[in-house]
């Protein structure tokens, strides 16, 4: 069997390409190659990808290219342009990047694990997965759970809305007290105000010199709007200012704030300046119990912690190449299952047929001692086979493979019809007896 990645993403292909095969009605239509032995899609913000089993890559790679082609509406030699094919390990080794956000448009967000969870979903709920891609996704979301809490990929906001919260988080112990005036209604303010009372914020407030749109932006937050005139009197009481206006001059002064401290009770004020020409003065700073950030302030923050996260994913790729390591074990098994399961259903059905040639010589036994003689004559049925399982185990992934399972096929004569094959009833069956 062999593991074939074919898709698109965010390095590849434009938006207006990856759209047109973002379809969730794809993998019925998609399994029906009939090279394909299980499938599922994976749709995300920045990519698309085809995950399928196969016996034939080739024909299978060229059937996907063309299934592609015509969902999208695309040529093959235009489609080629943006495609990457991975196979095997290597697709292997795609799929817990991708899981772990080491391929993600910014490194370590958390929103790519869940999307792809709801691709496999999707692909159980169709039916379409199987042994293979069943084993690789759970392994998938080990190997992401594991980056995540084994390193600090994860961690340090990278945007500027976010940054500003972990700024906030840093001045006050706790923002579960904290009022947040908005003095704009720019987009960047109101998302940075959203991070700020998911992280508990207790109230907004908002001022826009249009006053409908501070009263419009206010109901976003259940809040209420104030007008421009009352900011100096607000200034007194929240905790933490968002500003994002086009003034050409400051808004907010130092003088404005001079003897303010006494009425805060020397309360820290936090000023986040997102504006461009600037909202704050920054002289501002030079004031007791005053902290201001602007837009430049916020950036370094952010490229800080991009770095620092880009450190964090060479640990990463680290687990990764180890989990590659062991899926690739798993899979040279693969190979052995079929002789495996061959090897069991002979020893059990052997213990079925004769039990039941024995079920007269037994009739005056309790049920108990029935059962305990069949548990008997399996375990020893195991053991008989479990040092030939061990040795096909262990020459798993070499050359020699083939000729040790032909030898095991005529030693132990699998390949001829042994009357009542071994199934799960079966077992159950004399298991309980």
């Amino acid at each position: 069997m062999k593991i074939l990645n074919i898709g698109m993403n965010h390095k590849t292909a434009p938006v207006e390409i990856r759209e047109r095969l973002a379809s969730k009605e794809v993998l019925e239509d998609l399994v029906k190659i009939e090279s394909i032995k299980e499938a599922m899609y994976v749709l995300t913000c920045n990519r698309v990808e085809a995950i399928v089993i196969t016996e034939n890559e080739e024909e299978t790679k060229k059937a996907i290219i063309s299934f592609l082609c015509r969902l999208g509406d695309i040529s093959k030699e235009k489609i080629l342009n943006f495609i990457y094919v991975y196979r095997d390990l290597d697709a292997v080794k795609h799929v817990f990047k991708v899981a772990s956000s080491l391929d993600s448009m910014v490194i370590g967000e958390p929103q790519i694990l869940g999307q792809i969870k709801d691709s496999y979903r999707q692909a159980v709920e169709k039916r379409t997965t199987g042994p293979v891609i069943n084993a690789l996704m759970h392994r998938t979301f080990h190997v992401a759970k594991k980056v995540r809490t084994e390193t600090g990929i994860c961690e340090s906001a990278v945007s500027v809305s976010y940054a500003a919260v972990e700024l906030a988080k840093k001045i006050f112990e706790t923002l579960s007290d904290k009022k947040v005036l908005l003095v704009g209604a720019g987009e960047m303010s109101e998302l940075t105000a959203r991070h700020l009372v998911s992280q508990g914020a207790k109230e907004v407030l908002v001022a826009n010199r249009t006053f409908e749109k501070a009263i419009e932006l206010a109901s976003r937050f259940n809040s209420y709007a104030i007008s421009f005139d009352e900011i100096p009197i607000y200034l007194e009481e929240v905790d933490i200012v968002i500003t994002s206006t086009a003034s050409p001059s400051y808004i907010i002064t130092k003088d404005m704030l001079k003897g303010i401290e006494r009425k805060r009770r020397n309360r820290p004020l936090f000023f986040i300046d997102i504006a461009v020409p600037r909202d704050v003065d920054p002289d501002v700073n030079s004031l007791d119990n005053i902290y201001l950030y602007d837009i430049d302030d916020l950036k370094g923050v952010v490229q800080a912690n991009l770095e620092q996260r880009k450190k964090e994913a060479k640990k990463a790729e680290r687990i990764i190449e180890e989990e590659v390591i062991k899926f690739g074990k798993w899979l040279k098994q693969l190979d052995i299952v079929p002789t495996i399961i061959s090897l069991k259903n002979k020893a059990y059905s052997i213990v079925e047929k004769e039990m039941r040639r024995s079920q007269s010589k037994l009739k005056d036994l309790s049920p108990e001692q029935k059962k305990a003689i069949s548990i008997l004559c399996k375990s020893i049925a195991e053991k008989l086979i479990n040092d030939p399982i061990i040795f096909l185990k262990s020459k798993a992934g070499r050359p020699s493979l083939n000729t040790y399972l032909d030898f095991t096929k005529k030693l132990f004569k699998l390949d001829e019809q042994q009357g009542e094959e071994y199934n799960e009833d079966t077992r159950h069956k004399f298991n309980n007896r």
